[in-house]
């Protein structure tokens, strides 16, 4: 493995130091958005018996928050529970956007890279080539081994660009997608607890008056 890195040039390390960066996002991302940690479950069933228990406080509403990103979204749900649905609903949307923004960590410079190999890749490329017809010019074709180096030097930076480029857009696009799917949830039992909410609270009202 040494070797060939060594034969691919300078161009080689940037490429080394990107599959190792990437690597490290992949692993980092993939434990950070595991579905129990951002979508913990049971955390819907709680908060709707903190409010049949009338314990929605600020406390409880705080260490919700603290909990996980599904918890960030109920809270401001909660926070705006008494307001109008069009203010809830915006108030979850902002929310939102400030949890994809922290779910999608890294995941720009997990692009950055898979954007960027395939281009130091091409450019090892081209500095092979022109190492090529250098030697063609200084001692023909009959002697191969310069030859064989330029091209050897193309063609390994051009297959280890690729080989780090394709591993990192997959999962660039696959974390996205995640992080979207997540989020898209997350709003979905926001809206629902609100309902859940405030149903119980106009039953609770009917039975005070004696309606129910």
């Amino acid at each position: 493995m040494l070797e060939l890195v060594l034969a691919g040039g300078w161009l080689m390390s940037p490429i080394v130091l990107c599959s190792v960066l990437s690597l490290a996002i992949i692993i980092e991302r993939g434990w950070t958005l595991r579905r129990q940690r951002v979508l913990p479950s049971g955390v819907v069933e709680k908060v709707s018996a903190w409010a049949r228990q009338r314990e929605l406080d600020r406390k409880h509403i705080e260490s919700l928050r603290q909990s996980s990103p599904l918890g960030r979204v109920l809270a401001a749900a909660l926070d705006n529970r008494d307001r109008a649905r069009e203010v809830v609903k915006e108030a979850v949307e902002d929310t939102g956007r400030h949890v994809v923004h922290d779910l999608e960590r890294f995941l720009n410079t997990l692009g950055t890279i898979a954007g960027i190999t395939p281009l130091l890749g091409l450019l090892g490329t081209v500095i092979g080539m022109i190492k090529v017809f250098s030697a063609i010019m200084e001692a023909g074709v009959g002697d191969p081994a310069p030859l064989a180096g330029g091209i050897s030097e193309a063609l390994l930076t051009t297959a280890a660009g690729l080989t780090v480029a394709i591993p990192s857009y997959f999962f660039y696009r696959y974390y996205r997608g995640k992080v979207r799917a997540y989020v898209v949830g997350m709003e979905q039992q926001a809206l629902d607890l609100i309902n859940t909410i405030e149903h119980g609270n106009r039953e609770l009202r009917r039975s005070e008056l004696g309606w129910g």
